[in-house]
C-alpha cells in the first residue's frame, strides 16, 4: 500500500541538491504513525546526478531504517535546509554510483568508517530521499 505522502513528490531545487549533496552530515526524521516525527537521526547523504541517497551501515535491521519504511515518509534537514520527504527504495542499477559517491565524499573519515557504508548489507539498505 502507498502512502498518499509519498504520491505528492516534487522537485528538488538546484540549491537544495547543492546544499544536501555537499553536507557532511543529514538530520533525518521518519514519520510516525500519528504524523509526528520521530527524533532525527545523524547519517551521512550522497549525491548521484540529481538524486539524493542514504545507507544504513548496519543493514536493513537498523532501527532508524525500519522505522523510515513504516511511512515512507519523514524530514531531513541539512545545514539551512530543511524539507519534508519520502523515503524510496533505491533501485539496484545506482548501487555502483552510490559506492562510489561514499567514497569520493567519505574516504577522508578511514576506512573503518567508509567499510560499513559500502558492504553489502549496507547497499541493500540504499534509500533514495525525494522531496515532497
Amino acid at each position: 500500500m502507498t502512502d498518499e505522502r509519498t504520491e505528492k513528490v516534487t522537485n528538488w531545487t538546484s540549491d537544495e541538491l547543492d546544499t544536501i549533496g555537499d553536507a557532511q552530515e543529514l538530520h533525518l526524521s521518519s514519520l510516525r504513525t500519528d504524523d509526528t516525527l520521530r527524533p532525527p537521526v545523524t547519517i551521512w547523504v550522497v549525491r548521484v546526478g540529481d538524486d539524493l541517497f542514504v545507507r544504513s551501515g548496519y543493514g536493513r535491521t537498523n532501527p532508524w531504517f525500519r522505522r523510515a519504511q513504516i511511512r515512507h515518509a519523514g524530514s531531513i534537514a541539512a545545514d539551512r535546509i530543511t524539507r519534508d520527504v519520502a523515503f524510496a527504495e533505491a533501485d539496484s542499477s545506482v548501487d555502483a554510483a552510490v559506492t562510489a559517491a561514499y567514497h569520493a565524499k567519505y574516504d577522508r573519515f578511514g576506512s573503518s568508517n567508509v567499510d560499513p557504508m559500502v558492504a553489502a548489507d549496507a547497499v541493500d539498505a540504499t534509500l533514495r530521499i525525494l522531496p515532497r
